[in-house]
């Protein structure tokens, strides 16, 4: 007898449609995808799900990165109209230290896509005291390699700045402070993401999105005391910002933990149970994460040359690149929340052994991520211009900006699908084959198709023309991966006797 059951009946926020259907396997289920939909289940259903999950992230990410806007739009800001070439070094500064700091954050980064993966499947067979087993140990890895990657990056900062192209020691100074004050509070920061994505593992985006809100708004008002130095604060400029990031980032910690120690109905860090190393829940974290933190690894690395053969253009096509990348990071910020619920769900539906709610619950992610992401790509092509000049009002800055949104604005459908069909791999835990998809991209494609095109002439513009490739191709192979369908079929060796 088919189950059926509206996404409002629901028990709680944590349900889904999952919830109420008999465990697989489902016959017919594995191979390729078909596009059908499981008996009794209806796109209503779906949809709902989807949205239920996603919006909550959609909130949060959107403005996040709003706040990261208005916080390089003041950066920019600083001399003043009249002194835009200020503005335009400390943008430099900024984005000097963007990709030794994501390069840092590989490790923990990776871990928690293994914890969002294994907290999703222990969702959907309902162990809660495995669940909580892989939040520890997650929260263990992350405290232990962020406190000494920290310490490494502190002391080796101006050297990394250096290297990623800097030439002016004005601009040398500003990024090596803004830095050193980022990493001496990356703990925070690491600690808060693992913690987010246990949450998101079992669908609650919402706990999530409400701290991270606050920080952001924490954020702001300290930029806006510490940059320029209003209402009796020091007048710190770049170094202002990065304080103001951090203890933001501190708010959303505590926060974070709170919620977390409380517990949201499934997930609840117990303190008493302690934080030893548990071989095998570890071994099923680093067999999901070490192939992301490759990925992450080799895309830094591709994403460092990148910006070395952008910054070796001069301080002024180095701004309008990062005001550019800056832009393109909110709309990265669509595929990412859907690619949250991508996640969440097919980890869920995998772990009840239901690769057919996977596929569908995937395909209503990539439908409503295209039309958003037709609606960002009007929005770029019609008000790139207007757009760049909140950042900077420097006429070579804007002028160059109009152009690369113009890229921006055909990269929108691409790079959400991307994305999103991504995510849904990662929740299957198949993290391998999204790392080779990295690589060949982010490693060979954008970096030397930038270097050829630099060298022929072409500039900034040069630069885009690569990184459009970069996401056509990686659509390309995430999509052939995907319809391959071998992600139906993954198990965890905690899985094993099932």
């Amino acid at each position: 007898m088919a189950i059926r059951l509206h996404a409002s009946q629901h028990k709680d926020r944590l349900s889904t449609a999952l919830d109420h259907m008999p465990d697989g396997p489902v016959q017919g289920a594995e191979g390729r995808v078909t596009g059908k939909l499981p008996q009794g289940v209806t796109n209503r259903e779906l949809y709902s799900d989807v949205v239920r999950i996603a919006w909550p992230g959609f909130v949060e990410l959107i403005l996040t990165q709003l706040a990261s806007m208005v916080d390089l739009m003041m950066v920019g800001s600083i001399g003043g109209a009249e002194h835009t070439v200020l503005g335009a070094q400390a943008l430099s500064a900024v984005g000097l230290t963007n990709q030794p700091k994501f390069l840092l954050m590989a490790a923990f980064i990776a871990m928690n896509t293994g914890v969002t993966a294994m907290v999703a499947r222990c969702k959907g067979t309902g162990e809660r005291e495995k669940a909580n087993l892989v939040v520890r140990q997650g929260l263990l890895f992350t405290f232990v390699s962020t406190l000494i990657l920290s310490i490494i990056g502190i002391i080796f900062s101006r050297p990394m700045v250096i290297f990623m192209g800097s030439t002016e020691e004005t601009v040398t100074l500003w990024a090596t402070q803004y830095l050193q004050i980022q990493l001496a509070g990356f703990l925070t920061m690491a600690l808060t993401s693992t913690i987010t994505a246990a949450l998101r593992g079992v669908g609650d985006s919402r706990s999530s999105m409400i701290y991270n809100l606050i920080a952001n708004a924490v954020n702001v008002v300290f930029n806006y005391l510490l940059i320029y130095g209003n209402f009796g604060f020091p007048e710190m400029g770049v170094a202002g910002a990065s304080i103001a990031t951090v203890i933001g980032q501190l708010v959303a910690f505590v926060i974070a933990l709170v919620i977390i120690l409380r517990g949201n109905g499934f997930l609840k860090l117990e303190m008493k149970k302690g934080f030893r190393w548990h071989a095998e829940t570890m071994g099923d974290l680093l067999h999901i994460g070490l192939p992301s933190m490759v990925e992450q690894l080799l895309m830094r690395v591709g994403m460092i040359v990148f910006s070395i053969t952008v910054a070796s253009l001069g301080t002024l096509a180095f701004a309008t690149h990062q005001i550019c990348m800056n832009i393109q990071a909110l709309s990265f910020m669509l595929g990412q929340a859907f690619a949250i619920s991508s996640t969440t769900l097919v980890g869920q539906s995998l772990g009840k052994q239901r690769p057919d709610m996977a596929e569908a619950y995937c395909s209503r992610c990539q439908r409503i991520g295209m039309v958003i992401s037709l609606l960002l790509t009007l929005l770029f092509a019609l008000f790139g211009g207007q757009i760049v000049a909140m950042y900077n009002q420097d006429p070579q800055i804007i002028a160059m900006g109009r152009t690369i949104m113009l890229f921006l604005a055909f990269v929108q459908p691409f790079q959400a699908s991307q994305f999103i069909v991504a995510g849904g791999l990662r929740g299957a835990g198949d993290t391998r084959a999204t790392a080779v998809i990295t690589t060949i991209t982010m490693m060979i494609i954008r970096p030397v198709l930038a270097l050829i095109l630099v060298a022929m002439g072409l500039g900034i513009y040069g630069a885009w023309i690569a990184l459009a490739a970069d996401q056509m191709t990686r659509t390309l192979l995430v999509f052939v991966r995907y319809r391959h369908g071998k992600w139906k079929t993954i198990r965890l060796k905690s899985e094993s006797g099932k």
